[in-house]
């Protein structure tokens, strides 16, 4: 499955989760390098979401800016398949 399927797939169902706000960021000059792929407010909590292919690692820069979101208190990760979006989410349900 390609990343802009995954992509896809994973928007569809943040758009089913009641409460939960979510854009797709989009690369480009106007944009800041190395941000994650989807951004979430769910329950107060930021959530960053960086889409790859199975097997496929994000890149420095990437890595350094999930690192930096999680310094920060946030939550991100590299994901490959939109069960583990619904695992975040889930964990995240009953965390307030």
């Amino acid at each position: 499955m390609s990343e802009k399927n995954i992509v896809e797939s994973i928007r569809r169902y943040l758009k089913s989760v009641k409460d939960l706000f979510f854009w797709k960021e989009h690369g480009g000059i106007y944009g800041t390098s190395g941000i994650p792929d989807i951004i979430c407010c769910y329950k107060g909590r930021f959530i960053a979401f960086e889409v790859k292919q199975p097997g496929k690692k994000p890149t420095i820069l990437q890595q350094q800016v999930i690192k930096d979101i999680i310094r920060c208190g946030g939550y991100a990760l590299k994901v490959d398949s939109v069960a583990q979006v619904k695992e975040v989410v889930e964990a995240f349900k009953n965390e307030i």
